[in-house]
């Protein structure tokens, strides 16, 4: 059973996901902690946030590497000096490679219901296809788009006359909650992965990952 104490976050805009679970850890019984953040650009508000909370703070930019796989290896290498216990990847726009994959978990969320509108404009997506109900999803992030296994999702109704930005600012609320719920639950009961299924605080039933 795996356990996820010490966090990494990564960030690549505001941050918003960032300071929910900034703001979780302060309290002690919550049972994480959140050790760095990292980006892959300067000067957002996420890596603002996380200096005002104290937390070191990293940037690789992709730019800056002769190939993806030199950035995938540099990334790595810096989270692994944190140790962390659980990667969070909280709206960090980059796909990470398998030497992070391969070493640590990592939890990652979409606002759609998974494998529903997968990708990078799920919300509008769901909009196109005229779904009435939508939500958002937490997954152990893998090698593909969107594709890793779900740990928890919750439904968001879509109302009559939502546009984009107003039906994604209240998955956006609902994913916050459940972001910080989940990661609070894997750091206190710890977690399993059977194949696609994933048990929180069941130490029976499959592999730790």
């Amino acid at each position: 059973m795996s356990k996820a104490g010490r966090l990494v976050v990564l960030v690549s805009g505001s941050g918003t996901n960032l300071q929910a679970l900034l703001d979780a850890s302060a309290d002690p019984s919550y049972g994480a902690q959140v050790v760095a953040v990292g980006a892959d650009r300067e000067g957002i508000e996420g890596l603002a946030r996380a200096s005002r909370s104290g937390v070191p703070t990293f940037v690789h930019k992709l730019g800056d590497y002769p190939s993806r796989q030199e950035w995938d290896a540099a990334i790595a290498e810096e989270i692994a000096a944190y140790k962390p216990d659980l990667v969070v990847s909280a709206g960090f726009m980059k796909i990470l490679g398998a030497p992070t994959l391969d070493a640590v978990p990592v939890l990652n969320t979409h606002p759609a219901l998974l494998p529903s509108f997968p990708g990078a404009h799920g919300v509008r997506d769901a909009l196109a296809h005229g779904v009435k109900v939508t939500g958002c999803t937490v997954m152990l992030a893998d090698a593909g788009v969107d594709t890793g296994p779900i740990v928890a999702q919750e439904a968001v109704p879509v109302l009559p006359d939502d546009d984009e930005a107003e039906l994604h600012e209240r998955i956006k609320t609902v994913e916050r909650r459940l972001l910080v719920d989940i990661v609070g639950r894997l750091a206190r009961e710890g977690w399993t992965v059977s194949g696609r299924i994933v048990r929180i605080g069941n130490p029976s039933g499959g592999e730790s990952k």
